[in-house]
């Protein structure tokens, strides 16, 4: 079996006790949540929120980013990390968009079915499964699951996919066995315990309230 969906009920209810409701509340336009994620590959919220708003001050429309020299862009955001890579992506991205949507707009992917917004977002370069999700549902407020490395982790060790299950599979198989009402706290609270407790390295389970839950604690 690829993944227990009573047991990932089980943790939802368990984490939304531990850690509170949390009402979804989209802030960022979906285009800005797109490049936000892109700079937040492979780096600390920290270092990729100062990139995203020295990128923003600098350039507050996206249309004056369409012609800004590699060199430029580089340097506002080099303080994300892999910033050749991420400039070279997030230009291929601008115009990518603008070429398919007619304007540096993604509203559109709020009437796509949801499966196929995702297929749409993933079929631009370098943007993953994870990316996609987080557009859609930090921006849209639409039910697809993110699983970065604490989500992936803890689902692991709690015994909630087959250990052969990698991160890009997961998505899927998560998402789909959680209500939709249930995506965005389970997404957050997986984030927050996989920081917290179930850590990569020496993780506190004596202190977890999922350990009787878990198959990693025995």
């Amino acid at each position: 079996m690829d993944v227990n969906q009573t047991k990932i009920m089980r943790v939802y209810q368990r984490l939304v006790d531990v850690y509170g409701p949390r009402s979804l509340r989209p802030s960022r336009a979906p285009l800005d949540e797109l490049i936000h994620t892109i700079l937040s590959q492979n780096t600390s919220d920290i270092n990729s929120g100062r990139a995203f708003g020295q990128l923003r001050a600098a350039y507050p429309h996206w249309e004056e980013l369409l012609d800004a020299p590699d060199d430029e862009l580089y340097a506002l955001i080099k303080g994300a990390g892999l910033g050749r890579i991420k400039a070279a992506r997030i230009n291929r991205t601008l115009h990518a968009v603008l070429e398919q949507c007619g304007a540096l707009d993604l509203t559109v992917l709020s009437d796509l079915p949801l499966a196929e917004a995702k297929r749409w977002l993933t079929s631009l370069d370098g943007i993953g499964p994870k990316t996609a999700a987080c557009v859609l549902l930090f921006a849209l407020g639409r039910p697809a699951l993110p699983v970065d490395t604490h989500v992936h982790r803890v689902s692991l060790r709690m015994g909630l996919i087959a250990p052969r299950i990698g991160a890009d599979a997961a998505h899927s198989l998560l998402e789909a066995a959680l209500p939709e009402a249930a995506v965005y706290s389970f997404h957050l609270d997986m984030i927050r315990h996989g920081k917290q407790v179930c850590k990569a390295q020496r993780p506190l389970c004596g202190q977890c309230p999922l350990r009787d839950l878990c198959d990693y604690y025995v």
